[in-house]
């Protein structure tokens, strides 16, 4: 569990493997509750590599000093963040705010 909102990973690591390889992150939002977006890469054991680029939402709440995970969306490919952001922008795309 983490403490501090920077430590926060996704990043797993299976005698002395890396199974998910978080690539980035950026936090939407902060306080008692805290929501991040990550790009990782998952490991494939049958093809001995890591697998496309995903990317997961995930929300946090902080409970006794510690972040501990509430919720997760993964975005299962590339055309659907892609879907995702077209709808978003056409959403927002004439707001003011």
């Amino acid at each position: 569990m983490a403490s501090q909102i920077d430590e926060i990973t996704i990043q797993y690591e299976e005698d002395d493997r890396v199974i998910v390889e978080e690539l980035d992150k950026e936090i939407l939002s902060k306080g008692a509750w805290t929501t991040i977006i990550f790009r990782y890469r998952q490991w494939d054991p049958k093809v001995e590599g890591f697998g496309p680029e995903r990317y997961s939402i995930r929300r946090y709440r902080k409970v006794n000093n510690e972040y501990r995970q509430q919720s997760k969306f993964t975005i299962s490919s590339i055309q659907q963040a892609q879907k995702i952001i077209e709808t978003l922008q056409r959403w927002i795309g004439g707001s003011e705010d």
